[in-house]
């Protein structure tokens, strides 16, 4: 992504996405993901934060998204966090703070973890800054899905391709 703006946006609809996969299979989000795209305003902070009464409706009758009411409000709720925490540094940096010290290494797909101490630690401090649906599972997922771990399986071609950990 481009500028600091774009990226933004991008962490915000990555934590968005996370809520609205948990109890569900990521190929419905990804299959979903460009109407979520639309119906969220591209997950702009700024805009998901004024979501009114009117715009939960609107989201409520649309089949081409996850109609949950909680996840919506959490989408919405999280947006307004994300422009608190502007004051803090930021989103982005406020997440990749929680990077641990080394990653996992697995050698089965038994030994992937669901969760970490530093997801744990993350789902906490986001809930503190008044975020919602950011348990330690899904927070642990978000650190696969931008890299501050590294789950693949030792030996895969795919470990290390996120640039941050080295095989």
């Amino acid at each position: 992504m481009g500028n600091a703006r774009d990226r933004r946006v991008g962490n915000d609809e990555r934590i968005s996405l996370e809520a609205f996969q948990a109890g569900l299979s990521w190929a419905t989000i990804l299959r979903k993901r460009p109407a979520f795209r639309v119906a969220f305003d591209g997950f702009d902070p700024e805009r998901v934060a004024a979501y009114g009464e009117a715009d939960i409706a609107r989201l409520m009758t649309d089949t081409g998204i996850v109609r949950n009411k909680a996840k919506i409000h959490a989408a919405i709720t999280n947006a307004k966090a994300t422009i608190r925490l502007r004051d803090r540094g930021g989103i982005v940096d406020f997440v990749w703070s929680f990077q641990p010290a080394k990653t996992p290494a697995p050698r089965t797909f038994a030994e992937i973890p669901t969760t970490s101490p530093e997801s744990l630690a993350l789902s906490k401090a986001l809930r503190k800054a008044g975020f919602a649906f950011v348990g330690p599972t899904t927070m642990y997922a978000l650190m696969e899905a931008i890299g501050i771990i590294d789950t693949h399986l030792l030996g895969s071609h795919r470990r290390g391709s996120s640039g941050v950990w080295i095989a």
